[in-house]
């Protein structure tokens, strides 16, 4: 039950701003808190990400941090190294742009980045075409990577999915 309330949350607020950032929302009115604020353990007050909050990150940035999640700006202008969360999934929501995705498989010189593992590359996995408006939910312990960007790069809005909470 939880995980599905966690995919709500995320799917409501990758909606929110992407609505926010097609209509070019005003700032909140009455002081509320804005993205990439302090770290929040539940919901007291109203959060916005303008538009132009989002449009004037130039790198990988941190939107809105409710514990335990977080809702990040991810930029990629050219293809990175693949990855497996083992304790989380991993929902991305593609805000602009188009580029290449490999799911599944197995790493390729797999090492222990913390609490997640990353390699090169991915072998055996299902490789997808990516572009704006397109939702991936990536479960925990699957291998991912997105190995090439089109042109203009790609801005994906992330949630990690902690499998449990509490």
């Amino acid at each position: 039950m939880r995980t599905v309330a966690a995919l709500a949350f995320g799917l409501v607020m990758g909606l929110t701003i992407s609505s926010f950032a097609r209509q070019g929302a005003a700032p909140a009115q009455g002081g509320g808190q804005r993205g990439g604020g302090q770290q929040q353990t539940s919901i007291t007050v109203t959060t916005v990400v303008t538009a132009a909050d989002v449009a004037a990150k130039t790198a990988n940035a941190n939107l809105i941090r409710l514990v335990p999640y977080n809702i990040n700006l991810e930029v990629r202008n050219m293809g990175q190294q693949a990855s497996i969360h083992e304790g989380e999934a991993e929902l991305f929501y593609v805000m602009e742009g188009s580029g290449t995705l490999v799911t599944g498989g197995k790493l390729v010189d797999e090492r222990r980045n913390g609490e997640n593992l990353t390699g090169t590359s991915i072998t055996g996995g299902v490789t997808r075409k990516v572009s704006k408006g397109d939702w991936i939910l990536v479960p925990a312990g699957e291998a991912h990577q997105y190995p090439a960007v089109e042109q203009g790069g790609l801005r994906l809005m992330s949630l990690h999915l902690p499998k449990k909470v509490g």
